[in-house]
């Protein structure tokens, strides 16, 4: 889907596609951090940068729907915190190099190569000690969970992930499970893959 699709896609919903509360992960894995300067790439409609610039974070937030950036500034105009939204694609926008203590991508899903680059990027983009948290439906889901993309070719597995990072110091590489709650009240696993790197 190129921004056009997403804008389509969040202007039809009358209110946020996604949750206003933080990815389950980010949380597990951010919550005791010290904040600093962080960028969410694909950040969508803002609920985890929100959420880090709510504890103290300094967040750029990148995507390129407009609709959702927009979105995503009413979102933190509400929680009355401050954060620095652009409208650009993760795959071409430019990042400062060793500026970040903390580069998130949560559910971008590309082809190998196109994600491969924005992870280099988002790697290099790290300052000493700083942290990369990657987060996204699992190629097991299509098989083993629920919702999600369904093309094998842009879901992403913890192996996959790792090879994009090297050079930093791999914390947590896993598939874990999400509990998703149905219309009908019962609850299903959703897997997703989830790594934690770290800049020597």
């Amino acid at each position: 889907m190129d921004s056009a699709d997403w804008d389509a896609r969040y202007a039809a919903a009358p209110e946020l596609v996604w949750s206003d509360q933080p990815n389950r992960f980010v949380v597990e894995e951010l919550g005791d951090v010290p904040p600093g300067r962080a960028v969410d790439l694909a950040a969508g409609e803002g609920r985890n940068a929100v959420w880090l610039a709510g504890r103290g974070w300094q967040v750029t937030a990148v995507d390129f729907s407009p609709v959702a950036v927009a979105r995503g500034r009413e979102l933190a105009a509400a929680r009355g915190v401050p954060v620095d939204w652009r409208v650009a694609d993760v795959t071409a926008e430019p990042l400062e190099p060793a500026a970040y203590d903390l580069a998130l991508v949560a559910y971008l899903h590309l082809p190998p190569a196109d994600l491969a680059g924005v992870l280099g990027r988002a790697r290099e983009a790290l300052r000493p000690g700083g942290r990369i948290v990657v987060v996204g439906h699992d190629r097991a889901n299509l098989t083993d969970g629920v919702g999600g993309p369904q093309d094998a070719a842009i879901l992403l597995t913890p192996e996959s992930v790792v090879a994009a990072l090297d050079g930093l110091r791999v914390a947590r590489a896993e598939t874990a499970r999400r509990p998703v709650v149905r219309p009908d009240g019962s609850t299903v696993d959703a897997l997703d893959t989830v790594v934690v790197a770290t800049h020597p």
